[in-house]
């Protein structure tokens, strides 16, 4: 087995646009190599919602282990750093213990943040940070979306233009810095990559994608997301909380607060997934390290996966 004390440690990544089928793909590689897998998705890290944020079911989750999913409170935040400290802790537990840390999702910056290394990106004073809080509050998040369009349109592009912690991050980089986001994370003086082993990409037309991501919003709500969503309203009342960002969660709230009909919210739900799947495509045909298959190549994954854990395996011996 590869020697967990390595600086950049052994992995396989699987990544993917929302409704690609990865859970299913990393539990027949799971079943294959004896994988545990470990959540690479910043919303499916938030406890309150497991079925709108299509976390594994508990049925799935006892295939083998999973790590990561559930964690954070819906008024907690979480930034790519502190995300990429607990993985790293993570596979190298799941290492130590003689199994294949698996990193399934479709956050992209959680991939590259693992894969690349973090940016030198200076400390933000909380007071900076604290004003622009503050002004999407008032203001709400549009017109601060616009601000980093006009700033740094290539990482504006990327994220939804209700995502306020992002959106915050990236104003207050740019304000501080002077430089913008996507300046600082094309450097080349990175810290040294976590981890090192293959990103795997399930590549889906949007033609492919667009009936299945309908069928599963249907049913989400078949398996309770309504329910889901005013339960989350009890534990967490303030609809401006990073759990509430997520697609899915915003549209429900917007029904439960009278905003918006049930229809409209399904319709917009349905939108900004369709949306937020087409930019997933988008970033991840960017990265040069990707290996692409289509999502009914199953066997080709399994062994083109089970090849790079041999490699990463003999690199290591």
């Amino acid at each position: 087995m590869p020697n967990a004390a390595d600086k950049a440690l052994p992995v396989l990544c699987l990544a993917g646009p929302t409704g690609a089928g990865k859970t299913d793909l990393a539990l027949r590689l799971a079943a294959r190599l004896g994988c545990e897998v470990i959540n690479t998705d910043s919303r499916q890290i938030y406890a309150d919602f497991p079925i709108i944020c299509a976390q594994p079911s508990p049925a799935e989750q006892a295939q083998c282990p999973h790590h990561l999913y559930g964690l954070l409170a819906s008024d907690e935040k979480i930034s790519a750093g502190q995300w990429c400290a607990m993985a790293e802790t993570c596979i190298a537990e799941v290492l130590e213990r003689g199994h294949v840390p698996l990193l399934v999702g479709g956050t992209g910056m959680y991939f590259h943040t693992l894969l690349h290394g973090m940016a030198p990106i200076p400390a933000i004073d909380p007071k900076l940070r604290r004003r622009l809080e503050a002004r999407v509050q008032s203001e709400g998040p549009e017109p601060l979306h616009a601000e980093l369009v006009r700033l740094d349109p290539d990482y504006a592009a990327k994220i939804h233009p209700h995502d306020r912690q992002r959106i915050v991050r990236a104003l207050e980089v740019a304000q501080q810095t002077g430089r913008t986001f996507s300046w600082w994370h094309a450097q080349k003086s990175l810290q040294r990559p976590a981890v090192r082993g293959p990103l795997f990409v399930v590549q889906c037309t949007m033609a492919w994608l667009e009936p299945r991501l309908q069928q599963r919003i249907d049913q989400m709500l078949a398996l309770g997301a309504l329910a889901e969503a005013q339960r989350a309203w009890q534990n967490c009342s303030d609809p401006h909380a990073p759990g509430w960002s997520a697609i899915g969660c915003a549209e429900l709230l917007a029904f439960l607060q009278g905003r918006l009909s049930f229809e409209e919210s399904l319709a917009l739900w349905y939108q900004n997934t369709r949306a937020y799947a087409k930019r997933q495509n988008t970033w991840f045909r960017g990265r040069k390290e990707a290996q692409f298959f289509a999502p009914d190549a199953t066997e080709a994954f399994l062994f083109q996966a089970e090849s790079a854990w041999q490699g990463l395996c003999a690199e290591s011996s």
